[in-house]
């Protein structure tokens, strides 16, 4: 991390320990190729085209083989891999916090915990992101408002239909400050599921910051078909 740092930066945190059994991969889903590369490639070529961020982390299963071969250029300044995954999302998230504050990041310093399966994100979605929350209180998520009907259902049947007005799907990458995140983490245990939820469990309300359809995260064989034909579309 550069020492002549002087106000709050920004890390992006990459969870990569995952084995994505939804998607039917041989292999952990981040590392099926996707319009020619690993799909974790296309994640990490996106955040490394945002300047304000100061170090990307990825956080690796120990027992992880496949990743220098996957993105074989990710090497550098702003680098960084820690083979400290953990059994669930929440606990690679703390794991990789330790691992940042460690090497100098700050407890005021922010973290954009990005997943390795929205491939698909773009450097100026982060950065309006960023621009959102520099100057938050909480910090925030980018996140869709919920376009469709909601049913609840009871053995495969239509139990009743939800209201979704107010309501929004939330999506990556999710930004707090590391200290306020790791106390949140620490507080919520394994099982959360976003590191937002986590935050909103200490009382705190993080910022909904509209985000893109195309930010969705890959998780069924049809996820990686429409992900290859947007790869593959010019934009």
């Amino acid at each position: 991390m550069p020492e002549t740092l002087s106000g709050p930066g920004c890390f992006a945190l990459v969870p990569c320990a995952g084995i994505g059994t939804r998607s039917g991969a041989a292999l952990p889903k981040q590392y099926v190729q996707i319009a020619g590369k690993a799909m974790v490639a296309h994640t990490l070529e996106a955040l490394a085209c945002v300047p304000r961020l100061v170090e990307t982390l990825v956080v690796l299963a120990p027992q992880d083989v496949w990743f220098e071969a996957a993105v074989p250029g990710f090497r550098g300044l702003r680098c960084r891999i820690a083979r400290c995954g953990g059994a669930t999302r929440a606990e690679t998230v703390t794991n990789g916090l330790a691992v940042l504050a460690a090497h100098g990041a700050r407890p005021d310093d922010w973290v954009l915990v990005h997943d390795a399966a929205r491939c698909l994100v773009r450097p100026q979605w982060v950065d309006r992101l960023i621009d959102a929350c520099l100057s938050d209180p909480v910090g925030g998520l980018l996140a869709l408002p919920l376009a469709d009907t909601l049913k609840q259902e009871r053995a495969g049947r239509v139990a009743a239909t939800l209201e979704r007005d107010g309501k929004w799907a939330a999506q990556t990458p999710q930004m707090f400050r590391l200290g306020l995140l790791r106390g949140a983490l620490a507080r919520a245990g394994a099982a959360v599921t976003d590191e937002a939820g986590a935050v909103e469990a200490l009382g705190q309300a993080p910022l909904l910051v509209p985000g893109e359809l195309e930010n969705f995260k890959l998780t069924h064989p049809a996820d990686f078909e429409l992900a290859q034909r947007l790869l593959r579309t010019p934009s």
